[in-house]
């Protein structure tokens, strides 16, 4: 019996879905739940898929984890919460090229990736959707460079270590252009925050339509029947 989960990383808990489940068959759901978290403590802070392979005779069961969704790797990877909303407006991230391969390696087994540098591809088109820079350029950027070989050495040497010099160079592009993305939405927010205001007040004082008003055609008064002679 194949029971699938997808479970947070090292902490999966106790819930009424795996206990219907489990409790039929005379499996203590604790057990599970121990070696589910064992099994996925190297990707604490995110959710992973896992498959239990249940042996209903014996009671006994493996514990089979997939490697997480590329988004779910790059936001441990950037600790961040979520992606960008506006890919082209705000950007969440910058990655090097190597951490890009290291995420890659990763995630080879589970991909439908002839090789390596195929796996790149998935990775760097993943952080398009979610707005991560990659060398300090749009992932798209470096989607073109990738093609043009430009990081064949890296990704045919397998180079998944950054340099600490490195990091620290990328973080503090970033902060700066996190701090100039954030100067804009803030312009962008007070701007339509005055607009709105205005809307308002010119429908506050904008004078009340003149409504219609009927007239009263004064009734005829009777015609007098003739005198008689």
């Amino acid at each position: 019996m194949i029971i699938k989960l997808l479970v947070d990383g090292g902490s999966m808990k106790p819930g009424p879905a795996l206990s219907q489940k489990l409790g039929p068959l005379g499996i203590p759901v604790n057990q599970v739940i121990q070696k589910v978290n064992e099994s996925t403590k190297s990707f604490e802070g995110i959710q992973v898929p896992v498959e239990l392979n249940v042996d209903a005779t014996t009671r006994n069961f493996e514990v089979k984890v997939f490697s997480p969704p590329v988004s779910g790797l790059l936001k441990r990877e950037l600790g961040i919460e979520k992606a960008s909303g506006v890919q082209k407006k705000v950007k969440v991230g910058n990655l090097s090229i190597e951490q890009v391969i290291s995420l890659a390696q990763t995630k080879l087994p589970n991909l439908l990736c002839k090789d390596m540098k195929s796996a790149v591809k998935t990775i760097v088109g993943t952080c398009v959707s979610l707005g991560v820079l990659i060398e300090d350029k749009p992932a798209v950027e470096i989607e073109e460079e990738i093609k043009a070989g430009k990081y064949d050495k890296e990704i045919n040497t397998m180079k998944t270590e950054t340099s600490p010099e490195k990091k620290k160079k990328l973080a503090e592009s970033f902060a700066k252009i996190k701090k100039e993305q954030d100067k804009i939405l803030q312009q962008e927010q007070a701007a339509k925050a005055a607009e709105e205001t205005a809307a308002k007040s010119t429908a506050e004082t904008a004078p009340a339509a003149a409504t219609p008003t009927t007239e009263k055609t004064p009734a005829k008064a009777p015609a007098k029947a003739p005198a008689k002679k």
